[in-house]
């Protein structure tokens, strides 16, 4: 149990976490010693391409340059892929819906530090919204906002189907399956207490009009469409929602989404994909995992948008910058 609490204490605190590091790089490996040269830096600085179709206006910026901590880890992998390689296929879905869909807001559920939302805001004139638990991940994304004019809203609670909090648990390897858990648990260096809200809540609060959602929360996917039917109904948004597998969400989805009368299509390498009628996590790629979940019969022009936004996608390669600082 202490050596519990100590490693949650390390992964809960950058500053300690980074201490750690460097004190084990002095010690043998056979004591736990780690190689000093494939440590992450305290803060990582990288130049990030955006996409931008041919024909498409001159508006908002093309290059972003950022300094986030240094072991987060879609930092990391942007730094060494760019956006040609962070989840191509589901981001081009993505940006043709917010090219697409009826005027209104883009909600981004789960966005850590904020790369759907941060094309949302440099490609469109819509509001924009990023909700994230996670402190040190949520601040990563006010960065991301404060680049580039970009200027989204970066809202610091969970998301679930009801209002209140709950508790965080923190991965002990990825950052990115940092996810809310249900029931008692009890309050140590582990869990982190978070304030959770429900989507049909925050949007009658917020007098908001959401067309485009996307929901990657690292299992609890089904707890957010639940509390977000009345948005669903009310507001028809187009939504990206991600599905593991094995763990019983495609059935909680399509419980819920089938008096919805949504479309729904795996986000893959066919376009246009085939309409579905089961949501299986098998049919997309597993570095993808996303589904669409379109209000009506995509038109032919969406899809067609879909293959613009794959090709300029394509192009934005890692660009070499000034590197991290330790």
């Amino acid at each position: 149990m202490v050596t519990d609490q100590l490693r949650a204490l390390v992964r809960r605190y950058p500053l300690v976490r980074f201490a750690t590091q460097r004190l084990r790089t002095r010690l043998p490996r056979r004591f736990g010693g780690l190689d000093a040269s494939r440590l992450p830096p305290w803060s990582r600085r990288l130049t990030l391409d955006l996409p931008r179709p041919e024909g498409w206006p001159e508006a908002g910026p093309d290059r972003l340059d950022l300094e986030l901590p240094g072991d987060l880890t879609v930092p990391r992998r942007l730094a060494g892929f760019g956006l040609a390689q962070h989840e191509p296929a589901s981001l081009a879905c993505f940006l043709a819906a917010v090219e697409h869909a009826e005027p209104g807001a883009v909600l981004d559920v789960g966005s850590g530090v904020g790369v759907y939302a941060a094309l949302a805001a440099a490609r469109s004139r819509r509001a924009v919204f990023a909700f994230e638990p996670t402190p040190e991940l949520a601040s990563a994304a006010r960065t991301v906002s404060g680049s580039g004019g970009l200027g989204f809203t970066v809202v610091g609670t969970a998301v679930g189907n009801y209002n209140g909090t709950a508790r965080l648990r923190r991965s002990s390897h990825n950052d990115m399956c940092n996810a809310t858990v249900s029931g008692a648990t009890r309050a140590d260096l582990t869990h982190t207490q978070v304030p959770v809200v429900s989507l049909s809540r925050w949007v009658e609060e917020a007098a908001a009009r959401p067309r485009v959602l996307t929901v990657d929360t690292a299992g609890s996917e089904p707890d957010v469409v639940a509390g977000a039917l009345e948005v669903l109904r009310r507001h028809r948004p187009w939504v990206l929602v991600k599905v593991r597998p094995d763990r019983g969400l495609e059935e909680r989805l399509m419980a819920l989404l089938e008096p919805l009368e949504y479309w729904w299509y795996p986000v893959n390498d066919e376009v246009p994909p085939s309409r579905r009628e089961l949501i299986s996590a098998r049919e997309s790629p597993s570095w993808e995992r996303m589904w669409l979940l379109a209000p009506h019969e995509p038109r032919p022009e969406y899809w067609g948008s879909v293959l613009a936004w794959r090709s300029a996608l394509a192009g934005c390669l890692p660009v070499p910058g000034p590197g991290s600082r330790n």
